[in-house]
């Protein structure tokens, strides 16, 4: 195959895998539909937010009879829930959550009342909210876009290590070179900006983010290894290859930064 094929190929597989690991990731916004009175309300609910300020949660219920409150306690705690009325300003229902320190988690409910009847937009399960710290652009963008590229240089190397027209060698190594910075030194500056961190893997954690980046790097590094003196390392290079897109399918965040309340000041 054309190596324009190929990597239009790579590019339709990283953008893929890239989408479905932050729309499944727990960071996600919840999406959701309820019936209340006469009324379908859609909604969007937030998981993530900075602890510069408050977080508003915010629907748009055009019916003026339907009101509604949220409810929220610290997550993992023994907390009594907080109820706070949501305030109408035209077609809006909005409250706020209080900012939490950096990886404090709330859990909430929205519920809605109209018709007589009340309805939570989530049943009885609550939405799990983590507050992190703002994170300057100047970090996240390249952050982003050197592990993007990094995903596609990944998917590309191992299309080309599936024939014998193409050599993987250089991709292989762009690949090591694009994770390292992306991953081991703009990543770990993102989570000390965020939650005051710079590794929470293995050894020192279970942040499951960190731990797929470093399984990802060591199977890029011995790939590299494999094909020095500019050997294919086929093999290698499609094993790699496999395992970074593997692990970089797992939704984004999971087992991420916990602030663990119990261990603060009363």
């Amino acid at each position: 195959m054309k190596k324009g094929f190929l990597w239009a190929i790579a590019f339709l597989i990283t953008l893929t895998a890239a989408v479905y690991q932050r729309m499944t990731g727990p960071t996600y916004p919840f999406r959701g539909k309820v019936q209340i009175g006469t009324s379908e309300v859609s909604c969007r609910l937030i998981r993530s937010a900075t602890n510069d300020k408050d977080a508003e949660v915010a629907l748009k219920v055009p019916d003026a009879a339907v009101s509604g409150y949220l409810e929220y306690k610290r997550y993992k705690t023994d907390d009594p829930f907080i109820l706070v009325e949501m305030v109408r300003d035209g077609e809006k229902l909005a409250a706020f959550l209080p900012k939490q320190p950096m990886a404090g988690k709330l859990v909430y409910k929205v519920v809605l009342a109209g018709g007589g009847t009340e309805t939570s937009l989530t049943g009885e399960e609550p939405i799990i909210i983590r507050f992190k710290a703002p994170v300057p652009m100047i970090v996240q963008d390249p952050h982003i876009l050197i592990m993007f590229i990094a995903m596609l240089f990944s998917t590309a190397a191992g299309l080309f290590a599936l024939g014998k027209k193409h050599n993987p060698r250089k991709l292989a190594i762009w690949t090591a070179v694009l994770l390292f910075i992306g991953g081991f030194v703009l990543g770990p500056l993102m989570q000390k900006y965020a939650f005051g961190e710079l590794w929470t893997g293995i050894p020192f954690g279970t942040d499951l983010t960190d731990n797929k980046t470093l399984i990802a790097m060591v199977a890029w590094v011995v790939a590299v290894i494999a094909g020095r003196k500019g050997k294919a390392a086929r093999g290698w290079v499609l094993a790699a290859s496999i395992i970074l897109l593997a692990v970089y399918s797992i939704p984004h965040s999971l087992f991420g930064s916990e602030l663990d309340y119990s261990k603060l000041p009363k």
